[in-house]
């Protein structure tokens, strides 16, 4: 299978999911040594070089804006780079995955997805060892740890275990705080603490949520050319 027919998927990354707007001292160890190991991509290789990366955590603590903040990383430094979900994947052919050993950093996303698939795991491991002989680098994540991802291939859950194994811990209220408003103010918007601490009383306090409440209001304040205060939020999302 080509890249071209491989590239069809939906890969373009959001251009605001970068290391810079994962406003997350909680998470500085995972986000320094992510930039540690996508750094040594380009090192000479060694002998003791670690290829894989699998990163665990509740949803909503950002482990998909990892990935993408990954690849915009490794992109920077003249790196080719793609991410995948499983989401999408797995109801695909395992051939997608043909000749991915190539590019220097691979991203998968979820994969606790394929827990009851073996065969998706045997393509995953498959995928795992080119990417050791070709000495790229590999990030995996899901939502729980190797041990309790449930998997029916042992093979690929030693393989998981074998590089860097790191949680993703949730942000703090005051995280998710400093962060919509980070992400606000990279859209062109202001957004008051009172506004922000508004958003988060009101609605869901997942990231997920909250930015695609985000999304919504920035739309409607420029369709109706209005600043985001709480009487607009209450318009726009509440009523």
């Amino acid at each position: 299978m080509s890249h071209t027919s491989q590239l069809t998927l939906s890969v373009q990354l959001p251009d605001d999911e970068t290391f810079l707007s994962y406003q997350s001292i909680t998470n500085h160890t995972v986000t320094d040594l992510l930039k540690s190991y996508i750094d040594a991509a380009q090192a000479k290789p060694q002998s003791g070089d670690i290829h894989g990366f699998y990163l665990f955590g509740l949803t909503g603590v950002g482990k998909t804006h990892l990935l993408h903040a990954s690849c915009a990383y490794a992109q920077e430094l003249g790196l080719s780079s793609l991410c995948l979900s499983f989401s999408e994947l797995q109801h695909l052919s395992v051939e997608v995955f043909d000749g991915l050993e190539t590019i220097d950093l691979i991203c998968l996303d979820d994969v606790q997805l394929i827990a009851n698939d073996p065969q998706w795991q045997q393509a995953v491991f498959d995928l795992f060892n080119r990417v050791i002989e070709h000495d790229k680098r590999i990030i995996i994540t899901g939502d729980k740890s190797v041990n309790q991802l449930g998997l029916t291939l042992p093979d690929l859950g030693s393989r998981l275990s074998w590089g860097y194994v790191e949680q993703v811990k949730p942000l703090s209220d005051e995280e998710k705080l400093t962060a919509i408003q980070f992400r606000a103010q990279q859209r062109g918007l202001l957004l008051s603490e009172d506004v922000a601490r508004f958003l988060m009383t009101r609605l869901s306090r997942e990231m997920t949520d909250l930015l695609f409440a985000l999304d919504k209001l920035d739309k409607a304040s420029i369709r109706e050319q209005r600043k985001i205060t709480i009487p607009f939020i209450k318009q726009v999302l509440l009523d």
